[in-house]
């Protein structure tokens, strides 16, 4: 069986792309993010790396074997740049299709994000402080995950009681992305994920999510912050030549991408590094549109 599921990913076709990675020597690492505007202290490089389309082999990727899935997952929203209709219905959507994915008891849905590789309008000015969701925000061109280990347990529990204060408790959580793309196929810009299984357990470096109304320059990046307690923090990581990257080509806005960030159950594939690249390989590729919803999913 093993001998099979290595012949099968050997018949994808592969593209030649530069992911970036965390360079060593960064001295500290933080995120800090704006309207339409995200920028880390950590200083990130292009390895060449071979990016496999799993659009032909659809179906060999699982949740529990690779850590993600391609899902048909037709949507009722009819524009996504409509902050509203997406508010009022897109993550009851997204509920559903995760709880169905995962076999799970509940979901809690934690929140959406636009992204695009085309160019973003200066945000308008408010006297209100800038706040990271629903908003339009550049493709992310980074390898990471989006959430660090040490501080997800506790995260799943404060998400947990606020949805239900009176339950059972739970066994396990998942943390995953739901992220769908809705601008028409191909894409200049896709998603590649990296097989969980070819990720050691011991890799990633904490990056601490900041926001802000305005990016910090020079030495105000590194001045002394609280990073310890802050408990929005994402995973970064050195290059891996061990790491296997697939992405599925030619998306339509009625799929969408489900990939774990943690899953407490631990495994082989209990999450999944991930990052935006620039794919030519295709003829006529047009802009990257796309949306990505977060979760939690709770087993009681």
């Amino acid at each position: 069986m093993a001998t099979k599921a290595v012949d099968i990913e050997e018949t994808a076709r592969t593209v030649q792309a530069n992911l970036n990675y965390l360079l060593p020597g960064t001295p500290i690492n933080r995120r800090f993010v704006s309207a339409g505007v995200e920028v880390n202290t950590g200083r990130n490089g292009p390895y060449p790396t071979t990016v496999r389309d799993a659009r032909a082999i659809r179906d060999h990727f699982t949740l529990d074997r690779q850590g993600f899935t391609l899902l048909d997952a037709p949507t009722a929203i009819r524009d996504f740049h409509d902050k509203a209709e997406v508010e009022a219905h897109y993550q009851a959507e997204v509920q559903r299709y995760v709880r169905e994915a995962f076999g799970a008891d509940l979901v809690v849905p934690m929140g959406w994000m636009l992204r695009t590789s085309g160019e973003i309008p200066e945000a308008p000015k408010s006297d209100q402080p800038y706040r990271h969701y629903g908003g339009l925000q550049p493709a992310a061109g980074e390898v990471h995950v989006d959430t660090e280990p040490s501080r997800q347990p506790a995260a799943a529990r404060r998400a947990y009681e606020r949805a239900r204060p009176n339950g059972p408790g739970f066994k396990r959580f998942i943390i995953s992305s739901f992220w769908r793309t809705f601008s028409p196929p191909p894409q200049n810009c896709p998603l590649a994920v990296c097989d969980g299984r070819s990720v050691r357990d011991d890799e990633g470096t904490p990056n601490v999510l900041w926001v802000v109304d305005k990016i910090p320059e020079g030495d105000a990046m590194f001045a002394p912050m609280d990073d310890d307690a802050n408990p929005l923090a994402a995973a970064i990581f050195y290059h891996n030549p061990a790491h296997r990257w697939w992405y599925f080509s030619n998306m339509t806005r009625d799929e969408a991408l489900l990939f774990k960030f943690h899953d407490s159950a631990g495994g082989d594939a209990w999450r999944c590094p991930h990052t935006a690249f620039w794919d030519d390989s295709l003829p006529g590729a047009n802009v990257r549109e796309s949306i990505e919803c977060r979760s939690i999913a709770f087993f009681e």
